[in-house]
């Protein structure tokens, strides 16, 4: 009998009588994203008993078009996490490989679609929680440029850094997903407007055919490879990268090496900033506003906050909400947070100098095949530090995608193409090569 993989959170149907590019499919949604009238736990026991009032902006779109959601996939506890362990509903298993983590923190998503228990699904990605379980599970995922999807109905952990995007198990059905959520909303200002002439309030998805993108043509294509991004990397992995960049040689791409040495300090950047919107967003957990209720004249109001909050987080969440607030406290906020940002601009300088020679950077999306269950719990640093090829487009709020490239040791191996800002068919070009 097959192993109890543990995708799910909730496996309520939400369904409307629509026809459109979804029809037909299944979709599965993380559960950090809002459905009305379904459970929305971001996989915490504060959450347990959430229901929201609303949908998620993503969440509308794919019913709009015709896709049924079939449940609400496990997670990381509020995303906090690069293995699907954190979460207070227990971890999710790898299909490939049901010892092994699926990556995270969007691990119930990928393996969802790995095993087969939804044709696509929406995850969101921090600093790589989209890409870092795609390649573990062996299907495609897309970060989008920050602003081309509505975080309107995602629950924040970090705001500067996480988008929503789509996993699959080809890039034309995630470019197809990308496609049905991507677009301007009026309820997010992070969405992107420019007024151009003739046009008000264009959207770069307005114009876009994701879909038509992923064509597999690598003429005229120059793809940069940055040593720091493949250095260090598995013998394994980088066997697959290698091979990877025969293909896209072989399809007719320009292949050169380059250099970003800005991403030497891309992890430490990420998690200063990510814990320090953490340590603010979670504020609201008090067990007033969300959480367990709590008899707010039963003792002091610092003691029940207290007696909430440790009840209610994981050891994770505790961790970054504690470090988070250390960096933003008096003394300390310039020097770690201000120099934190600091590093991301010079992260952001980087891509851009690049990108005036190459069109899209590839490398290894994780420097590692799959941890077996258990293997990073007591050593968080480990867990960091795998991040440290997919944090850099999210510290650049940039786009990148995730395609499987063969195996090693038979776990699955990612390649991953990051693009200048807006630049998803690029990508999904890219991509498309590879997967040919």
């Amino acid at each position: 009998m097959a192993p109890d993989l543990n995708v799910f959170v909730s496996e309520e149907r939400i369904e409307r009588d629509e026809s459109g590019p979804l029809s037909g499919r299944t979709v599965a949604v993380k559960d950090n994203i809002s459905t009305a009238g379904v459970p929305t736990t971001c996989g915490s026991a504060m959450l347990a008993d959430y229901v929201p009032p609303y949908d998620a902006t993503a969440v509308e779109r794919v019913t709009a078009a015709g896709g049924t959601i079939v449940g609400k996939t496990n997670m990381d506890e509020f995303g906090m996490g690069t293995t699907t362990e954190t979460s207070a509903f227990g971890p999710t298993r790898n299909p490939v490989a049901p010892d092994r983590v699926p990556g995270g923190s969007s691990g119930g998503s990928a393996a969802a679609v790995a095993a087969g228990e939804a044709d696509v699904a929406l995850g969101s990605d921090t600093g790589g929680s989209i890409r870092c379980p795609a390649a573990f599970c062996g299907v495609v995922g897309i970060k989008p440029t920050y602003g081309l999807v509505s975080r309107y109905g995602l629950v924040a952990y970090a705001n500067s850094l996480e988008q929503i995007g789509p996993f699959a198990s080809t890039v034309e059905e995630a470019a197809l997903l990308l496609d049905v959520i991507a677009g301007p909303d009026e309820r997010d200002g992070t969405t992107r407007h420019d007024a151009t002439e003739g046009q008000a309030d264009a959207h770069p998805a307005e114009e876009a055919d994701y879909v038509g993108a992923a064509d597999g043509n690598g003429e005229g294509l120059t793809v940069g490879v940055p040593t720091e991004l493949v250095d260090g990397a598995e013998d394994g992995v980088v066997e697959q990268f290698e091979a990877a960049r025969s293909d896209l040689e072989a399809a007719g791409a320009d292949v050169r090496e380059i250099s970003l040495p800005s991403v030497e300090y891309g992890v430490e950047a990420y998690y200063v900033i990510a814990m320090s919107e953490a340590s603010s967003n979670l504020a609201r957990y008090d067990g007033v506003r969300y959480g367990p209720s709590v008899d707010v004249e039963a003792g002091n109001w610092n003691d029940v906050f207290s007696d909430v909050r440790r009840e209610g987080f994981g050891d994770e969440v505790k961790r970054r909400i504690l470090m988070g607030t250390y960096a933003l406290s008096a003394g300390y906020h310039d020097k770690y947070y201000r120099q934190a940002q600091h590093a991301r601009e010079w992260v952001k300088r980087d891509f851009d100098e690049a990108f005036a020679d190459v069109d899209v950077i590839a490398s290894p999306t994780m420097p590692t095949t799959p941890f077996e269950l258990g293997e990073t719990l007591d050593d968080p640093l480990k867990m960091y530090l795998a991040d440290a090829n997919t944090i850099p487009a999210n510290l650049a709020n940039l786009p990148a995608i995730s395609v499987p490239a063969g195996t090693a040791n038979d776990l699955p191996v990612g390649v991953q193409f990051v693009g200048p800002a807006f630049g998803e068919e690029t990508i999904i070009r890219a991509a498309s090569i590879i997967e040919d």
